[in-house]
């Protein structure tokens, strides 16, 4: 079993590989499928390392939205078929730079 630091550098790994080919721009994103499947699957393990975490670690940080987080690792990995690739480009996009700067934070602590 990982402990807490190891799910929230999963976290922060996770975060940085989605980086990597984000960088490269929404059109890059929507015309390549490699791209998309990256992205995809290191939201699912970015997901489940929030969903692994001990509930005494989501409490103590009430600013990171945990639910969604789980919800949206939920949707991606059992709903795939469903998949909107305009709401996943949008959390890259508008959310994982939040995210990113909470777990820092959270690791620093």
């Amino acid at each position: 079993m990982r402990d807490v630091r190891e799910l929230l550098m999963d976290i922060l790994e996770a975060i940085q590989r989605i980086e990597k080919y984000a960088g490269q721009g929404r059109e890059r994103f929507y015309a390549d499928e490699l791209v998309q499947t990256w992205i995809i699957r290191h939201l699912q393990i970015l997901g489940e390392a929030a969903r692994k975490l001990p509930p005494e670690v989501k409490e103590q940080h009430p600013e990171v939205p945990w639910s969604q987080i789980i919800g949206m690792r939920h949707i991606l990995t059992h709903d795939y078929f469903d998949i909107d690739a305009e709401v996943v480009w949008a959390a890259v996009e508008n959310d994982l730079p939040e995210l990113k700067r909470q777990i820092e934070a959270i690791l620093k602590q």
